[in-house]
């Protein structure tokens, strides 16, 4: 059975075989080793983190009861809003940036007290599938350090797959939490649209965006999820979990559910992944479970329309980084004009004003029908092709991404062939559903493969039931620690 490294150190620093001192103290010593190879995190947070833990040690010895997450040390992509922390979008144009204001998440966590470890790389504005749009250069993989962690979210993902955060938050607009999971050989869970706030999440495309949790097994972020799964107000797209909370869940027989594998989800994907995916089918049948193939054309749409519709969200989202109210400004101007458009070009990487150009061109007069207006229709379609598919089957297995981890640099020499290893994880965004990543086999390379496992709108409970049952009925087989960070 995977162990919950969550509720393993919880029950240490309950036991008081440790301090919640001295596991902080253990993870900030890895990060400063470790963190010279990965780049995992780009801002470290040692007296917020050492802080919070001798509170946690007080209310121990009070002898008062801890919550799951109490003391427990993590991280936070660097999107995420922290008060008095800089939070930049790894991005030289929000260098500098400190919010006055914690997003929810963070809210929720930090008032049970979790230990913040620091913030952690991610690519430019969450626009990338590498982490090297970064502009701190980009994580690196915990499993081979010539290969990438993946993204957006690959700082997450390296620290958490290279033992130096127990669990973190990611966010996921086409992938982002899911594609560097699989790469890292961890599990990312992309929640149903609304059931986590996005409020004091910056912004890339506010219809895609969701925050989840990067843990080690699926128990982890099932207790995460629980954690930050509330209605907000401060959300206007909020709903919060439906029903029971998901770790009451897990541990529910599968016998008779059907799995779902649309076809189209095995085309162009690597030899060594469909192999791991036929033989978790195997796994699967072995626990009860009915594999059922069917069609679902729609998803050839998907690609196209996610591109579209993030890259015209993100060209709205992002005009308000103009040099004048915070983060970077050019160091010579003739009048405001010329100051915004030097900023902008200055501050703003490559990948980031290809996506800004592209959606502004989307949106423009006598183009926003042909592509803006379609996308959105045919968006439609896909909503309605997934509902439909929940009708013949109880959750949808498919490939994380079409391969493993990509070598260093690949990405940024051939950045439409990365585009391409979305096409796997952007339909879940673009229906709102919620799916997870869970490791399923490696390559011939060594390096990690993920299958994600997609369920019908708020149904998280029944998505991590069934990842739950396929990680424990493999157990180590398909899980390979690193050879980094904190191991107790």
């Amino acid at each position: 059975m995977a162990e919950s490294l969550i509720k393993k150190y919880s029950d240490m620093l309950n036991n008081k075989e440790i301090t919640c001192v001295e596991l902080t103290e253990k993870f900030l010593n890895a990060i400063d080793t470790a963190n010279k190879d990965l780049n995992a995190y780009v801002t470290v947070t040692p007296e917020t983190a050492l802080e919070t833990a001798k509170a946690v040690d007080k209310k121990i010895a009070d002898g008062q009861a801890l919550s799951p997450l109490e003391g427990i040390p993590m991280t936070l992509k660097d999107n995420i809003s922290t008060k008095g922390i800089e939070t930049t979008c790894c991005s030289k144009i929000l260098e500098g940036y400190k919010p006055i204001y914690n997003a929810t998440v963070w809210e929720t966590l930090s008032a049970q007290n979790a230990v913040l470890l620091g913030k952690t790389n991610m690519d430019e504005f969450a626009m990338g599938s590498s982490c090297e749009t970064s502009c701190f250069g980009g994580a690196a993989n915990p499993h081979n350090i010539d290969h990438v962690a993946g993204g957006s979210s690959g700082g997450v993902a390296s620290a958490v797959g290279g033992n130096i955060a127990v669990y973190g938050l990611g966010s996921d607009t086409g992938g982002s939490i899911r594609q560097p999971a699989s790469f890292c050989g961890i599990v990312g869970l992309k929640p149903t649209y609304g059931a986590v706030s996005r409020f004091g999440l910056i912004a890339y495309a506010s219809s895609l965006d969701q925050i989840g949790p990067v843990t080690t097994t699926v128990e982890d972020s099932a207790i995460v999820f629980d954690a930050i799964s509330a209605y907000d107000k401060m959300d206007s797209t909020s709903r919060g979990r439906v029903g029971a909370p998901v770790t009451d869940t897990l541990k529910n027989d599968i016998k008779g559910m059907k799995i779902g594998i649309p076809r189209e989800y095995l085309e162009g994907v690597r030899d060594e992944v469909r192999v791991c995916i036929d033989k978790a089918c195997e796994v699967y049948k072995s626990l009860g479970a009915e594999i059922v193939y069917f069609d679902l054309p729609a998803l050839k749409y998907a690609l196209p329309v996610y591109y579209i519709l993030a890259c015209a969200e993100a060209s709205s989202n992002l005009g308000r980084y103009d040099g004048i109210r915070y983060g970077y400004r050019t160091s010579s101007y003739k009048d405001v004009n010329e100051m915004i458009c030097k900023t902008r070009s200055e501050g703003f990487g490559g990948e980031v004003k290809r996506r800004i150009l592209l959606g502004t061109y989307v949106l423009s007069a006598g183009y926003y029908d042909a592509y803006y207006k379609k996308a959105q229709n045919l968006r439609g379609s896909i909503v309605r092709a997934f509902d439909n598919s929940f009708t013949c089957c109880d959750v949808i297995l498919a490939p994380t991404v079409p391969m493993t981890a990509f070598e260093k640099g690949s990405a940024i020499s051939d950045p439409i062939e990365t585009y391409l290893t979305d096409i796997c994880t952007v339909p879940v965004n673009i229906a709102g559903l919620p799916g997870v990543s869970v490791p399923c086999g490696f390559g011939e390379n060594g390096l990690p493969i993920g299958m994600q496992i997609i369920g019908n709108k708020f149904c998280e409970g029944t998505v991590l039931n069934a990842a739950w049952q396929y990680e424990n009925a493999v157990g180590s087989e398909v899980f390979k620690a690193s050879e980094y960070g904190v191991k107790l």
